[in-house]
C-alpha cells in the first residue's frame, strides 16, 4: 500500500514540475506592452492569465524618460505613485496633459489608440500596468466585451478599478498557482467594471439572480476539483465543464458551496495533504509538490492559514 502511494506521489510531482516549466515558458512571452525608453529606466514584474496580462513597473532613478503603447488590447494604468517635475501625456481622443500629481490616478488606453508620455520624474514612480484582451475567455458572452466601443479616459479614480489593480498586483508578486484562480475572478470583476465606467448597460448585472448550482453541476465540479486538486485548474475551464459564464460559476458556485471555487480547491488540496502527512515515509517538501506547490514554504504558509498548525507540527499530532 505505501508503495503504491509512493508511486502515485511521485507521478504527481512530476506532473507538477512539468507544469511549472510550462508556465515558466508561458511567461516569458511579454507580447505588446508599453515601451519605455531608456529601456533601463525600469525595472517590470508580469503575470498573465488567459485574455490577461498584469505588470508591475518601478522607475529606478530620477533621469527623463518617455513611454508608448499602441496595441490590439485594452489597457489599464493604476499609478500608486508618481509625480514629475515636468512632462506630457497624450491619449488619442483626448486633450494633451500636463499634470503634474498622478498618484492614485487611473488610465484607460482603449485597443488601438495611441499613448505616448515623457516626464522628469520627481519621485520614483511605481505604476501597474493590465492588459486586457478584448476577445479574452474570462469575458461572459451576454457582456459582449469585444463589441464595445471603449472611451478613453485620462487621469481619473474608480474605487472598484483600484481595488483590483492593486488586489492583481499582490497575485504578481506573489506568484503561487494556489491564487490562479483568483487572479481570473478579478479579471472578470475587472472587466464589468469597465463596461460600468463606460456607460455601457452591464446586462448580467440586471439580470435574474440564477441562484445556486444544480445537484449534477455540485457533483461535477466536485469530482473535477478532486481528480485535479494538485493542477492548475483555470476558473474558465470550471466555467465550462458545467455550462456557465465565469462571472455566473463564481456566484453560482459560493452559494452552493460556501466559498468561492479558489478557496474550495484550496481546502481540498490542504485536506489531501493531511492524508499524504499520516504517510511517515513521504517528506514534507514532496508532499508540497504532490497537492500543487512549487516551493515547501508556499505549502506551509497555505496548510498554517487553514489548520493553524505547521505541517509538521500537525504529523506529530498524529501519534
Amino acid at each position: 500500500m505505501i508503495a503504491e502511494r509512493t508511486i502515485i506521489v511521485a507521478n504527481s510531482v512530476e506532473r507538477r514540475v512539468q507544469m511549472l516549466s510550462s508556465r515558466a515558458d508561458a511567461q516569458a512571452e511579454t507580447g505588446s506592452v508599453i515601451a519605455y525608453s531608456p529601456t533601463e529606466i525600469v525595472r517590470r514584474h508580469f503575470e498573465t492569465w488567459p485574455g490577461l496580462k498584469v505588470e508591475t513597473v518601478q522607475v529606478k532613478r530620477r533621469t527623463s524618460f518617455e513611454y508608448r503603447f499602441r496595441a490590439p488590447c485594452h489597457l489599464l494604468i493604476a499609478a500608486e505613485l508618481s509625480e514629475r517635475e515636468h512632462g506630457e501625456t497624450l491619449l488619442e481622443g483626448l486633450p494633451r496633459s500636463n499634470q503634474r500629481i498622478l498618484t492614485h490616478k487611473l488610465t484607460f488606453v482603449p485597443a488601438g489608440h495611441d499613448f505616448y508620455g515623457s516626464q522628469k520624474p520627481r519621485t520614483l514612480a511605481r505604476t501597474i500596468n493590465i492588459y486586457i484582451d478584448p476577445q479574452g475567455p474570462l469575458t461572459d458572452p451576454e457582456l459582449r466585451f469585444g463589441e464595445i466601443e471603449f472611451k478613453p479616459r485620462l487621469f481619473f479614480y474608480d474605487r472598484n478599478l483600484w481595488e483590483t489593480a492593486l488586489n492583481l498586483k499582490v497575485q504578481v508578486e506573489n506568484r503561487n498557482l494556489m491564487h490562479r484562480q483568483y487572479g481570473e475572478a478579478l479579471g472578470v470583476l475587472l472587466a464589468h467594471d469597465l463596461v460600468r465606467i463606460n456607460g455601457n448597460a452591464d446586462p448580467l448585472s440586471t439580470s435574474a439572480d440564477r441562484g445556486g448550482l444544480a445537484g449534477w453541476q455540485q457533483r461535477r465540479l466536485a469530482e473535477y476539483i478532486e481528480e485535479h486538486v494538485s493542477d492548475d485548474i483555470p476558473l474558465a475551464a470550471l466555467a465550462q465543464l458545467v455550462q456557465l459564464s465565469p462571472y455566473h460559476l463564481c456566484r453560482s458556485f459560493k452559494r452552493s458551496f460556501g466559498m468561492p471555487p479558489r478557496k474550495y480547491h484550496a481546502t481540498r488540496r490542504i485536506e489531501r495533504a493531511k492524508q499524504l502527512l499520516a504517510e511517515r515515509e513521504l517528506p514534507i517538501t514532496t508532499i508540497a509538490l504532490a497537492v500543487g506547490f512549487g516551493e515547501t514554504s508556499s505549502f506551509t504558509a497555505a496548510f498554517h492559514r487553514l489548520t493553524g498548525q505547521a505541517p509538521s507540527r500537525y504529523r506529530r499530532d498524529l501519534d
